[in-house]
């Protein structure tokens, strides 16, 4: 079932887009411009062995403090912590991260404002209100050249009620590179480096399933591609996945690059943070699509920061959800 219902009966303000808009912006700008500019030691690896680099943690302290600028108190879940920054080894680190910040704001800031601006990114995901962030998802993809994207999402009691993507790298219909998608009351809109409005995005819906074609990562210890290729050759599907990095897959979705993406569990146990999936999967849902877990069950992102009733992520651009959703359960079993 999909969870588009609820776009009815949540709303985003427009101080909250646009405050959310001009953050993923900044933020997007500055990853823009430290991409393929990394030098040794502004890379270290966080105790998951996930690499992180200056530009993580430069871009949550500038979405940070942009909207604490215009809106006020906010409560944010966000993915890095300043602590990480604390060791006297990692002084490249934090002078790069001090460089970026500073850059961004057009001043030189101190580390203590960088601190605080990225420890407000430590709030639990309980209450009534509260954003989350992730800075770069895909930092990988970002390391490599290639794709990642700014993700923030802002959840009410318990459902997103609007989420904006920036995508630095990604190619553009119209020649551009680079796009901001913005997810909210039951529109979705991208923003491109050429445009000098946003333009409505809509899902390609297409009437044959066979047609469609899948989206799934580039890393393939984020979803077991195997599956998908079982998956998508008992839907009849045979052109060759759409393969790219981070929740630029949902822009793409949204955008009608693809009409499906599944990130299939690759252990029983592991549980998708919210982080990785509010904003993304909003956004979809709001150009006509739909998002569920592999059993059919909508994201549940009342839990606390991960979703820990759901299994893996089917989202789909609508019209045969439930036939996606019944070829991957056959195939997980």
């Amino acid at each position: 079932m999909c969870a588009t219902i609820w776009m009815m009966t949540s709303t985003a303000s427009n101080d909250d887009i646009a405050a959310a808009l001009a953050a993923v912006r900044q933020a997007a700008a500055l990853c823009d411009d430290a991409q393929g500019r990394l030098v040794a030691g502004e890379t270290l690896t966080k105790s998951d062995d996930s690499p992180v680099t200056v530009a993580d943690f430069a871009a949550q302290a500038v979405v940070c403090a942009v909207l604490e600028e215009r809106l006020g108190d906010v409560e944010l879940v966000g993915e890095e912590d300043p602590a990480d920054l604390a060791d006297p080894e990692q002084t490249a680190l934090r002078n790069g991260v001090n460089g970026l910040v500073s850059t961004a704001f057009g001043r030189p800031v101190t580390d203590a404002e960088i601190d605080r601006w990225i420890a407000l990114g430590g709030a639990a995901a309980t209450g009534d209100r509260y954003w989350t962030l992730d800075p770069i998802d895909g930092t990988k993809g970002f390391l490599r050249g290639d794709q990642y994207a700014i993700a923030l999402g802002l959840i009410e009691h318990g459902r997103v009620v609007l989420g904006v993507l920036g995508c630095p790298n990604l190619a553009n219909p119209d020649g551009s590179r680079g796009a901001v998608f913005v997810g909210a009351n039951g529109a979705a809109t991208m923003y491109t480096t050429n445009a000098p409005g946003g333009i409505a995005v809509r899902v390609d819906d297409p009437d044959d399933l066979s047609t469609a074609r899948f989206c799934e990562s580039v890393e393939s210890g984020h979803s077991d591609q195997s599956q998908s290729a079982q998956i998508a050759a008992a839907l009849g599907i045979h052109t060759e996945p759409f393969r790219i990095d981070s929740q630029c897959k949902y822009a793409a979705v949204a955008r009608g690059d693809a009409a499906i993406y599944l990130r299939l569990p690759t252990r029983a146990d592991y549980q998708e943070k919210i982080w990785d999936h509010a904003a993304g999967a909003f956004v979809v849902e709001q150009a006509g699509g739909c998002v569920t877990d592999v059993n059919g069950t909508p994201l549940d992102f009342s839990v606390g920061s991960r979703l820990s009733e759901n299994s893996g992520v089917v989202a789909t651009s609508g019209r045969h959800h439930d036939d996606v959703v019944a070829a991957v359960m056959s195939v997980l079993g």
